[in-house]
Order: C-alpha cells, then sequence, then structure tokens
C-alpha cells in the first residue's frame, strides 16, 4: 500500500457516509452542492449568495449556432480517418423536452467520454489505462423538429479517481446542452443500467431522490439496437417541472 493510499479514506467510509445522510436530510431533485462524500465539492461549492448580473452583457460575446456550423458526422464519434475505435459501439438517442413534454427544437447538443478502457484524450489524465488513437471522445448535433438528439459512439469504460481510496467512477457521459444565449449552458451526465459502481459513487448519489437519479440512467432499446452493428439506448432529457433531468449547478468533468 502506497503513502497515498494510507491518506485516502476507504470505499466503506464513503458508502457509510453516503448512506447516513440520505437517510438524515429529505430528498430533493437536485445534486447536493456541499456533499462530504464528494470531497472536492466541500472546496469548490458555492457559499456565497447569487448575484443578479444583466444577461445582455454576456450575451453579446455569446456564440450564434446553426446548422451550417455544425456537420452531421460530428455525431458520430466512431469516425476516424485512420481507423475504428475499440469498444462496444453503441447509439444513444433521445428527445430533449420542456417541463409540458414539448420538444425543444435546435438544441446544441455536446457529450464528452472516456474510451473504452476509462481514459480521455486529457493532459490530466494519466492513469495507467491506453489511449485510443483512433477515439477522441467528443461529439455534438443539434436536436431536429421533435426535439431528438442521436449519437453513436462508444461504450466508455470506468476510471478511478482521486476521491478516496480505490474510488471509480461508474461509465458515463457527460452532456451539455446549450440553448440560443451563452447562459444557457446546462451539464449532466448519463449513466448505463446494471452497473454496480452507481451504488458507491458519490457523484451520483449526491442526488438525495432515488427516482431523480433513475432519470440518469438510460434505458437500453432493442428497436435501437442496429443488426450486426451497434446496441441502442434512450434517454430523454427534461429542462424543467417535477420530472426535470438532474443537472450539474457546477460543471464537474470527473
Amino acid at each position: 500500500m502506497t503513502t497515498q493510499e494510507l491518506t485516502l479514506d476507504s470505499q466503506a467510509l464513503v458508502s457509510e457516509e453516503i448512506q447516513r445522510i440520505q437517510t438524515e436530510t429529505a430528498a430533493t431533485t437536485g445534486p447536493r452542492l456541499d456533499f462530504r462524500p464528494y470531497r472536492s465539492s466541500q472546496l469548490r461549492h458555492p457559499t456565497k449568495a447569487r448575484r443578479s448580473v444583466d444577461p445582455e452583457d454576456v450575451e453579446l460575446l455569446a456564440p450564434v449556432f446553426g446548422h451550417s456550423d455544425i456537420d452531421p458526422t460530428e455525431a458520430d464519434l466512431t469516425l476516424h480517418p485512420q481507423g475504428e475505435p475499440i469498444g462496444e459501439r453503441l447509439v444513444i438517442t433521445g428527445r430533449v423536452l420542456d417541463g409540458d413534454g414539448r420538444p425543444v427544437r435546435n438544441q446544441l447538443v455536446e457529450i464528452w467520454q472516456a474510451n473504452a478502457a476509462g481514459r480521455y484524450v486529457h493532459k490530466r489524465d494519466q492513469h495507467p489505462a491506453p489511449l485510443d488513437p483512433h477515439f477522441v471522445g467528443a461529439g455534438r448535433c443539434l436536436t431536429d423538429d421533435d426535439g431528438t438528439y442521436t449519437f453513436t459512439t462508444i461504450k466508455p469504460g470506468p476510471y478511478p479517481w482521486r476521491n478516496h481510496h480505490n474510488a471509480w467512477r461508474p461509465a458515463h457521459i457527460h452532456f451539455s446542452l446549450f440553448g440560443r444565449e451563452f447562459t444557457q449552458r446546462l451539464v449532466t451526465q448519463v449513466y448505463f443500467p446494471g452497473d454496480p459502481l452507481l451504488a458507491l459513487d458519490p457523484i451520483y448519489q449526491s442526488i438525495p431522490d432515488q427516482a431523480a437519479r433513475d432519470r440518469l440512467v438510460a434505458t437500453y432499446d432493442h428497436d435501437k439496437t442496429v443488426h450486426e452493428w451497434s446496441t441502442g439506448y434512450r434517454w430523454d432529457v427534461v429542462l424543467t417541472g417535477s420530472h426535470m433531468t438532474p443537472l450539474e449547478r457546477e460543471a464537474d468533468h470527473g
């Protein structure tokens, strides 16, 4: 055991903290901002009251998106000029809806993720898993008139992180939904059904309500599975209302 491992809390201790907090506090839809089992949230969560700003000051410099700015091939993360990536190919699709079930059209949806070995193409990710030279791990598209987005990608692998000793993030894909203005960006994560790491993960467990946590897990959809090509998953995003998808109030890249 290394010196660093000796200074980190055990998974058993972190799981005990999660269970105690879940029992002692009332369930709400959104993630807790100050959630002790998620160690770095104690250093990064907001501690001061919100301040109102004039959105026009920011939006004067906002990007403007349209169909001409996004190529349809950007939604297929398995395309690479030198070869195909390694891993389980999958299609993930769904609709972006408002609280009344109406489609949100022309919404910019961006994703980023680790490769099949659980490694990001990022200089800060240095854990000993292989990089895939044929997988960048990022894509984007616009929702259509029905509010539908679709990505083809590789199922990401779990990866270690330094929240506590032997801590592993469940397989997940980061989603960013970017409205017409700079101030409208929303970020969340989608997970996969049956992942045993979900019960141990402080980020997923920072959402108090089990029904809200369940809304972050994609559903296997055999109708979206392509013969001899890819498995299919469906995951809808609801932006408002009592069934809204939990969103990160502070963008996390873990």
